[in-house]
Order: structure tokens, then C-alpha cells, then sequence
């Protein structure tokens, strides 16, 4: 099973025991560094107070630093040197953590030396494990053994995947099975000869699963066969379904209303909205606490820069939870009267963006005032990003579903930011609509939480800004 479906949210399985692995080092390096430090007089342990508490709380907060620097990710491919370095960064936001909850829980302290020791002890069994999985998960360990029904264009599209990116990681493509009714339109290397039943075709080559994938099931459709490998135990999954478990997306141009009407997901609840509220109210008032000096400071260099009589906000219409009109502020960025009557869309390397602005797009600090659009309710945290009007508009007629994703409040951070740069164009828009259709069908809470810790890599390494 190369995934597994955790609060709605597909979990890539071989990272999620990683993960799960790995906290149990962090927990045992405790033990080890108490171990060393008081190995010369064991009756001093007593003092400290019992182990588990500081185990558990060391291992949480080095598994969330790691979370947040984005190692659990099967879309990461930096290799064992990025592995080391973000690591590195993890252990330092890590430290900084367990400081300020040892300072305000001084009783949960476990000393410098053995903090110290468990976290060397942790870094190099981390490091070592890496080496071990990165080994071991190109081994195509834990991948399911896929067969795509059809050789038409929804199955070049699965082998156009299969050849350009990261989609992948979770199976294996064993080939095609052509239908008498579509041409084939993927390479005939991998094409298999249907000259056998579907069911012998699937023990042959140890196939888990069967994907879906033809352009038209009105006309030769092995609905039989199916149902034979389906009750023999093989999974047998949608083209969409497939894509939205192995991506976390969901592919708008071969979605169509049905789908969403019979899908599970898309589910409103009321007691989720309240708590979701009194996060976002509790958090921008603890946010705005923590953030004011960078504000002030953002504020300051926006004023030297262009002059005492700059303006230091930008007020711009957005559109909202149903479609809904808002105002977003943000710092400005850009030059005034930048667009000079007429919405346009940001450019890599604009040149209407100030020098100060720069900076703030790309750790965006710029969207910090954001806080306030969340303390009013327009906004949330966690969301699709808000749009323009001029441009959803003209998106809502060339995208299809495009509305859809204005059935949830926008949010200063989403799913969409985590897992695809800066938007700029209308394919941008069309592209970022996969994922935010994903967020809106499979919301949780879990899943607010697990973006909001993985954006701290977003602002961190400035990914995506312009």
C-alpha cells in the first residue's frame, strides 16, 4: 500500500513511516544522551523527573521542525545533501522551540548535557536512516504494480506523467492494455498484447491495481473482466480518483459533474467553522504580538525608500467565501498607480516592484497585514488565495469548476502555495485549480494544520514569489 488516507488527506506510505521511525529515534536519543550524561552517577536521574514527558516533547517538536522544512514530502528531491541541510535548519528552529517551552515549563527541563547529547546522538541516526531510505525507496519498495486500461489520450496523459515528474513515486507503471475501439496514442514498447483474459493478464505481471483510462466506455468496455479482477482482489480506481490519491490534486479537464456529485468530500460543517474561527482569532492576535517590530520595520523602510508621503499599505479588491467583494491589504510592494487603471497579472522580474518590495514579496512579509482581513473574517489562514475580480471573472468562463473554489474563505496560505509556485497567467490559474479543488473536497482541520507547519519552508527558502 503505497498510501494511506489519514483524516482525508492521502499520506505517501513509505514517508509516513519515516516519520514514524524517525520520532521513535528522536524519543530513544533521550534516553541515550540521559544515559551518557549521568553514566557515572545513575542516581542523579531521579532529580531530573521521569524521561517520557521530555521524550515525547522532544521528539513533537523535532518531527514538526522537520515537517515544516518539507523532508516528508515525496516531491523532494534534493538529494541526501538536502536531506543534511534542511535537517540542519529543522534542529535549529527545534532548539529554538524546545528553549522557549523550557522556559515557560522549567520543571520539563532535562539539561543542557543531555539536550545536547540527544541531539547529536539524533542527527547522525537521522542522517544514516536517510542514506538507508533513499537507498531503499528507489528500490521501488512499498510501490503498487499498476496496469492502464486504454492506449487513447487519457492514458498518454498517465504515461506523460509517468516521464515528467514526481506524480509517481507511489507506483509502478507495468504498461497498457489496449481497447479494439481507441488508437493507441502511448509508446507501443509498453503496450501489452491482449491476447489472454484481463484477470490472467493481471497475475502475470503481479499488478495491485487497474486504472481507468479509457476515452470512451460506451463502446468496448470490459465491464466482466473488471468485475472478475475486482472481486479477485484487485483494486480497480478511476483515472481521477487515481490522480487526486497519488498527487493530492484533482485534474479539472477530465472532471465532470457527476463525479463531484457521487465523490465523497465537499463536506460544510458547522463545528469545524467554529473552531476554525476561534483559530484564526486567537492566532492573528498572538501573530500580530510576535510580527509588529517586522511590520513597523517593513513600514519604515517602505517610507524611506519612496518618501515620507508613500503610501505604506495597498488596498485591493478580492473575491471571497461564495463571491463575496472584499478589500486585502498587503504592504506595498510595487510603485503607486503600478497598474495604472488596468489589473494586471505579476511577471518574474517585475520592474514595477521597489527594492524594499522585493524583499517582502519574497519571504512574504508583504502579505503580513493580511492578519487583519482574518481578524474580520474575510479571510482565513488556510484557503485558496484570494483572486481578483477583473480575473475570476474571465477565469470562471475559460476554466471549468473555477467557481467552485470560492466555496470556502480564501486564506493567506493554502494547499495550492504549498505545491505550486507563484500563479501569473491563466494557465497558472488553471494548474493551481487542482490543488485548490483538493483542499476544498478533503478540508480538516489536520490538514489546515499540516500546510500552516509546511509553509515555514515557502517563506524560509522564498519559493514561488514575484
Amino acid at each position: 500500500m503505497a498510501h494511506v488516507r489519514i483524516f482525508k488527506h492521502y499520506f505517501h506510505m513509505p514517508y509516513l513511516l519515516l516519520g514514524l521511525i524517525e520520532g521513535v529515534v528522536f524519543a530513544v536519543s533521550v534516553y541515550v544522551g540521559a544515559g551518557i550524561r549521568f553514566y557515572a552517577n545513575l542516581s542523579e536521574l531521579d532529580e531530573v523527573g521521569p524521561l517520557w514527558t521530555r521524550a515525547v516533547i522532544f521528539s513533537a517538536v523535532m518531527l514538526i521542525s522537520m515537517t515544516a522544512m518539507g523532508v516528508y514530502q515525496a516531491r523532494f528531491q534534493e538529494g541526501i545533501s538536502g536531506v543534511m541541510l534542511r535537517t540542519a535548519i529543522s534542529y535549529f528552529f527545534g532548539s529554538a522551540a524546545l528553549s522557549m517551552i523550557f522556559y515557560m515549563f522549567p520543571d520539563l527541563f532535562i539539561g543542557r548535557g543531555v539536550l545536547i547529547i540527544a541531539a547529536l546522538v539524533s542527527f547522525f541516526s537521522i542522517v544514516l536512516l536517510r542514506m538507508l531510505f533513499d537507498h531503499f525507496v528507489s528500490e521501488d519498495l512499498l510501490k503498487k504494480r499498476v496496469l492502464v486500461l486504454g492506449t487513447g489520450y487519457l492514458a498518454h496523459n498517465i504515461e506523460s506523467r509517468v516521464k515528467s515528474n514526481t506524480d509517481v513515486r507511489g507506483f509502478i507503471l507495468s504498461g497498457f492494455i489496449p481497447t479494439s475501439s481507441e488508437a493507441i496514442k502511448v509508446d507501443s514498447r509498453y503496450v501489452l498484447k491482449k491476447n489472454k483474459s484481463l484477470l490472467d493478464l493481471v497475475e502475470q505481471n503481479e499488478v495491485d491495481e487497474i486504472v481507468i483510462a479509457v476515452d470512451d466506455r460506451r463502446e468496448d468496455f470490459p465491464l466482466d473482466e473488471l468485475l472478475d479482477c475486482k472481486l479477485s482482489g484487485v483494486n480497480v480506481i478511476d483515472m481521477i480518483n487515481f490522480f487526486e490519491r497519488e498527487a493530492c490534486k484533482i485534474e479539472v479537464s477530465f472532471l465532470h459533474p457527476s463525479w463531484l456529485v457521487f465523490s465523497d468530500g465537499f463536506v460544510q460543517s458547522s463545528i469545524r467553522d467554529f473552531f476554525e474561527r476561534g483559530f484564526d482569532v486567537l492566532a492573528s492576535l498572538l501573530l500580530l504580538l510576535v510580527t509588529w517590530p517586522i511590520m513597523a520595520f517593513t513600514a519604515l523602510a517602505i517610507l524611506f525608500e519612496d518618501g515620507l508621503q508613500a503610501s505604506i499599505l495597498y488596498r485591493q479588491r478580492r473575491v471571497g467565501l461564495e463571491g463575496q467583494l472584499f478589500y486585502v491589504y498587503k504592504f506595498r510592494s510595487m510603485r503607486e498607480n503600478a497598474e495604472q487603471g488596468k489589473a494586471q497579472w505579476a511577471q518574474a522580474n517585475d520592474n514595477r516592484v521597489t527594492r524594499v518590495g522585493k524583499f517582502i514579496r519574497k519571504y512574504r512579509v508583504d502579505e503580513l497585514p493580511q492578519i487583519l482581513n482574518v481578524l474580520r473574517g474575510d479571510m482565513g489562514f488556510v484557503g485558496p488565495r484570494p483572486e481578483r475580480p477583473e480575473f475570476v471573472d474571465n477565469l470562471n468562463e475559460k476554466v471549468p469548476f473555477y467557481k467552485e473554489r470560492h466555496r470556502v474563505k480564501p486564506g493567506i496560505t493554502g494547499w495550492a502555495q504549498l505545491c505550486y509556485p507563484y500563479g501569473a497567467s491563466e494557465e497558472d490559474a488553471e494548474i493551481k485549480l487542482k490543488y485548490d479543488l483538493y483542499y476544498v473536497k478533503n478540508r480538516s482541520l489536520m490538514l489546515d494544520f499540516l500546510i500552516l507547519i509546511q509553509t515555514v519552508e515557502v517563506i524560509l527558502f522564498g519559493k514561488g514569489a514575484r
